[in-house]
């Protein structure tokens, strides 16, 4: 299978992946030809799909990530209400660790990549946690975010942020440092203020492209505190960034 292939085949298990860079017609045409040549192993024709599910997260062909918020929260809401169902104890010390245990996962499993893009999505996943949250005893009176900050909690929007910003570290000081190379750009400046890594923002025609990880996570890593960013270990910058988040958001 792999023998002529152009582009990158990638093999999990029993998945396989062509994939390849078309931002140029001789990018398109090499992943065409790719293509055509797996068509002929199989003799059966390669169907097209508007949408396909890739380990657990489902994308269309337009890069909506609507029906993938829709389906998280559904996971969710599933649980949600078992646990509702099936625990008669409603104090936090039990609804609480269940919450973040068998719910939260499912808002957050690979997030980076699907991230809500309309606020509609965010306030359709936030609701699942507003949910979870009328569920402990004694916090009846108070608002949402007065909960949430009686539990120490953080909004689903906060969370993703505080994601984010730790998976940037990574791409750019600690794990996937080789492949952030290719995914961030820094900015070329002799400025002495900011936090000394300061990575450059790209102008793009489409507001979609900017809901993007690598994209909306730039202005918001520019904007930490230089003893954040400079932070020598991943849980020290995990500390640092929860003090940082306040002024961030």
């Amino acid at each position: 299978m792999d023998s002529g292939i152009e582009c990158t085949l990638s093999k999990f298990a029993d998945d396989t992946k062509l994939c390849g860079v078309v931002d140029t017609l001789e990018g398109r045409d090499a992943i065409q030809r790719d293509l055509d040549r797996l068509e002929r192993l199989g003799g059966e024709w390669i169907e097209s799909s508007p949408e396909e599910k890739d380990l657990g997260v489902l994308i269309d062909e337009k890069l909506n990530m609507s029906r993938q918020c829709a389906l998280a929260a559904q996971k969710a809401n599933r649980v949600l209400g078992c646990i509702k169902r099936g625990v008669t104890s409603r104090s936090r010390e039990v609804i609480l660790p269940l919450y973040s245990a068998l719910v939260r996962p499912h808002l957050e499993y690979c997030v980076q990549l699907w991230g809500p893009q309309h606020e509609k999505d965010m306030e359709l996943l936030e609701r699942v946690q507003r949910r979870a949250m009328k569920l402990i005893r004694g916090l009846e009176h108070l608002s949402y975010e007065d909960r949430l900050r009686e539990l120490g909690l953080f909004s689903l929007e906060k969370r993703r942020l505080q994601g984010d910003l730790i998976v940037a570290f990574q791409f750019l000081k600690e794990a996937y440092r080789k492949a952030g190379e290719g995914l961030f750009m820094r900015e070329c400046s002799d400025r002495s203020r900011g936090n000394g890594l300061k990575l450059k923002e790209g102008r793009f025609r489409l507001d979609l492209r900017k809901k993007f990880f690598p994209v909306r996570v730039v202005r918001h890593w520019n904007r930490l505190p230089r003893e954040v960013v400079d932070a020598p270990s991943l849980e020290v910058f995990k500390a640092r960034l929860d003090g940082a988040l306040g002024n961030v958001v």
